[in-house]
């Protein structure tokens, strides 16, 4: 019988734990040794030779959360263990998939190699900012989606007068499939950025007057494109009862200066807000 071990991570351990339980075993033991000058090493204190081992570990920042990881895996390689998944709830990184402009890096490649560098055999990560990242892996990749989660909340709901909307072009295929899944409408918000993290303008491709919103996005930075799509919406007409859902990364306190809506989501990450986790 193949001897699994389950080991976290820093950061993710909150996450671990509640995976570990699920599983139904206890989290391997790991220290992470810090020296002075911010220095670290991450220490496994039992044996995993030949053992097929889950490293749980989310890449947002601090860069300290990758480099844990990548210390993590190669630990576990020198420790002569059988097979090593790299589970990442949340890839950081993934937002930079393409040169988008002159003398920039393609970052969310150069984090594949490092993680094959590594020692890593496999990558388990869910809701990756573009499919497409999968192809700079040489190595499996198991992409899981969250959308089972969130049908299974919202059948639970009234979603009678619901509409489904995307606050980007880029989030339609996303939003498009909770549309396609309820038989719902679909309207997009269409955004122009003048730099990172602000929207100079947008509008509302289609209909919704009258409507409950849904707000669909993989990624919450600032929540400047969310807080501003649901304005546009509801001066379009939409009820004020615009509801979002997300798998998250954060919301600040950008958010509580705008108007107030619902907002769930995922625990790949610890919240930074009253919004609601579903579990």
């Amino acid at each position: 019988m193949v001897d699994v071990k389950l080991l976290s991570g820093t950061k993710s351990a909150y996450l671990a734990e509640r995976i570990a339980d699920y599983y139904g075993d206890k989290l391997g033991n790991v220290t992470v040794r810090r020296f002075s000058d911010g220095e670290m090493q991450p220490i496994i204190n039992e044996s995993v030779r030949g053992a097929y081992i889950f490293l749980i570990q989310s890449t947002f920042p601090p860069a300290e959360n990758l480099m844990e990881l990548l210390l993590l895996i190669d630990a576990a390689k020198r420790a002569s263990a059988g097979y090593i998944t790299a589970v990442i709830p949340y890839f950081g990184y993934a937002r930079q998939d393409r040169k988008d402009k002159p003398r920039v890096p393609i970052s969310a490649k150069l984090i594949a190699n490092l993680l094959e560098a590594a020692g890593a055999d496999r990558v388990m990560t869910m809701d990756l900012h573009a499919d497409q990242i999968q192809g700079f892996f040489d190595i499996p990749v198991d992409h899981l989606k969250s959308e089972p989660i969130y049908f299974a909340h919202l059948e639970k709901q009234d979603l009678t007068n619901v509409i489904f909307a995307s606050p980007d072009v880029g989030g339609v295929k996303r939003a498009r499939a909770y549309a396609k899944h309820f038989d719902k409408p679909l309207v997009i918000c269409d955004k122009h950025r003048e730099k990172p993290n602000e929207v100079a303008e947008m509008t509302v491709i289609g209909d919704v007057d009258g409507a409950d919103v849904i707000l669909v996005d993989d990624l919450v930075d600032t929540a400047g494109t969310l807080c501003r799509a649901a304005e546009i919406i509801i001066q379009k007409g939409a009820k004020k009862r615009a509801r979002t859902l997300y798998p998250p990364d954060s919301l600040r306190e950008s958010v509580r200066e705008r108007p107030k809506f619902p907002v769930g989501g995922t625990d790949r990450l610890r919240h930074h807000s009253s919004g609601t986790a579903i579990p």
